[in-house]
Parts: structure tokens; sequence; C-alpha cells
């Protein structure tokens, strides 16, 4: 072999040793490059473009808001089930329910007709004064104050969905305190007994009007205890309210209150409103009137939260 053709060999292996040298300099580059650009990503502020797409695969990745709604609604009401308050606030005014109905002024016999008029006074002054302010008074309350709250709002839920879950479960537990009181009609005009016919289409009016007062002082009960992390506060902030919006209606029979003011207490008064479900009579601005007071609470509630979280 000639000394040119060794030559020639060895230029040729050289000139690969530097192209290959110069292939993984370049590689090299391309890395650091890739790196500085991830990590310029990391650091710089969110472009509107970045928190669009973020929130893109949020809403494609989470439930739907019924089913995330539901699922808080199911978490509130197994807690509900699982607490011995429950318990004893459904026997405590069953017991003072049926002792009001039998005993007082004679009981229901001294009536000497088929109504369940009586009932109806008492009831409505016992779901405001007791069972709706035990009921609501750890919605938010027992969250903030067992710091469980911090988690749930930082979840991928929203706040709304928070308070409709929460104010769903709390209204759902009052509705079964309201179907056992169907008992007693049931026990005396149906079976076991049958003491008369009642008119059950004035009675099935005057749940719904007990409904719709359920579902106006839940949502007060939801919106106090958004306010505190106190069950205490709570409790009694929506025993007073829901107590004294009730009597407004005995305030506006004092002959001193006629007039302006005294129709301006009727027309804020819970007792005003729910006297034609009473007597068996549907009245459509007391629903409007219930439904719109129960959504402003609520919206009062999703704003107290919703600036808990921006604290």
């Amino acid at each position: 072999m000639s000394s040119e053709t060794i030559e020639k060999d060895a230029k040729k292996s050289r000139a690969a040793e530097e192209a290959e040298e110069r292939a993984e300099e370049q590689e090299e580059e391309d890395e650091e490059e890739e790196s500085s650009d991830s990590d310029d990503a990391a650091t710089r502020p969110m472009t509107p473009a970045d928190y669009a797409s973020t929130k893109e695969k949020v809403v494609i990745d989470r439930p739907s808001s019924i089913a995330m709604i539901w699922t808080i609604a199911r978490r509130e009401l197994a807690s509900y089930f699982n607490s011995i308050i429950t318990y004893i606030v459904i026997g405590a005014s069953m017991v003072g329910l049926g002792l009001f109905f039998y005993m007082y002024k004679g009981g229901f016999w001294q009536v000497d007709r088929v109504t369940m008029q009586r009932m109806f006074d008492f009831l409505p002054f016992a779901l405001c004064f007791l069972v709706i302010p035990l009921f609501t008074m750890r919605t938010l309350a027992d969250e903030k104050r067992v710091g469980t709250i911090e988690l749930l709002i930082t979840m991928p839920v929203k706040d709304s969905e928070v308070i409709l879950g929460k104010y769903v479960a709390a209204l759902a537990i009052v509705c079964v305190q309201l179907a056992l009181v169907v008992l007693y009609p049931i026990a005396m005009f149906k079976w076991p007994w049958h003491l008369g016919e009642l008119d059950w289409g004035a009675f099935w009016v005057g749940m719904l009007g007990l409904f719709c007062l359920s579902g106006t002082g839940v949502a007060i009960g939801l919106m106090y205890s958004s306010f505190t992390d106190s069950q205490i506060l709570s409790f009694f902030a929506t025993m007073i309210t829901l107590t004294a919006l009730y009597a407004l209606g005995q305030v506006t029979a004092v002959e001193s209150l006629q007039g302006p003011v005294g129709d301006a207490l009727s027309f804020i008064s819970l007792q005003s409103r729910f006297e034609p479900f009473a007597r068996g009579l549907l009245d459509t601005r007391a629903i409007v009137y219930f439904v719109s007071l129960a959504v402003f609470c609520l919206v009062v509630a999703f704003h107290a939260l919703e600036r808990r979280k921006w604290a």
C-alpha cells in the first residue's frame, strides 16, 4: 500500500470523527435550547391563551355540573344520617307535633271537623324556630371550623356547585321531616283509623306551602352559615331571622301598624305568605316571593364563599 493511500485513509477517518463531533455538539445545543424553552415557559406569566387552554382541559376532564352538585349533596346527606343530632331533631319534632296536635286546647277531637289546620298553625313556627336552624347551622360553618373548606374550594369544583349541593342536601333532610309528618293524617283518615273524609287537595296545598317555606328558610340558614365558622352563631342568627320574619304576620295585626307600614310588614312576613296555603289556596305570588328570597340568599352565600377564596 502506498503512502498516498495511507494519508487519504487517515484524512477520511479524521473527517468522519470531526463530523461526528459536530453532530454531537449540535444535539447538545438543541437539548439546551429545549430545556431553556421549557424553563421559560414554566417561569413566564401565563397568557390568556394559556388560561383558556387550561380551562378547556378542566372542563373536559371534570364531571358535569349536575353530577358534581349531586356528588356534594350525597356527601352531605351521608353526614346528616351519620349524625345523632339528625335523629334527635326528627324524633323530638314528631313527639312535639303529636303532643300539640292531640293535647293543645283539647286536641284534634275538640275541633269537631275533619281538618289539619291546627297542624299548619304549629308546624311553620317549629320549622323556623328549631328544625331549619339545626339542619343548616353546620353546612359551611363546620367546613370552615375543621379547615376542609380550603380543600373543597381548591378542587376542580365551582363555588356555585358547592352552594347548590349543600342547599339540596339540607332541603332534602328537611323534606324527610315533612314526609314523616304526612303519617299523622294517613293514620287518622286512611289507615288504621278512618275518622272522616279529609280534603286531601287542601292538605297537599298546605304541604306545598311548607316546602316553599322550608326552601326559603334553608337558603337563609345556608347564607348565615357562609358568614361564620361558628355553628352556634349560625344557629341563632338563622333562628332569630326566621322567627322574626314569621312573627311579622302577628305584628301587622296590631292596630297601630295598619296602613302602609302594616302592608309592608305583611308583604315580607313568612306567616302572611304561608296563610293562603294553610287554607288550601294556591298563591302564585307567595311562591314567587319564596323563590326570590331563596335565590337572593343563595347568591349572597355564593359571593361570601367566593370572597373567602381570594382573601
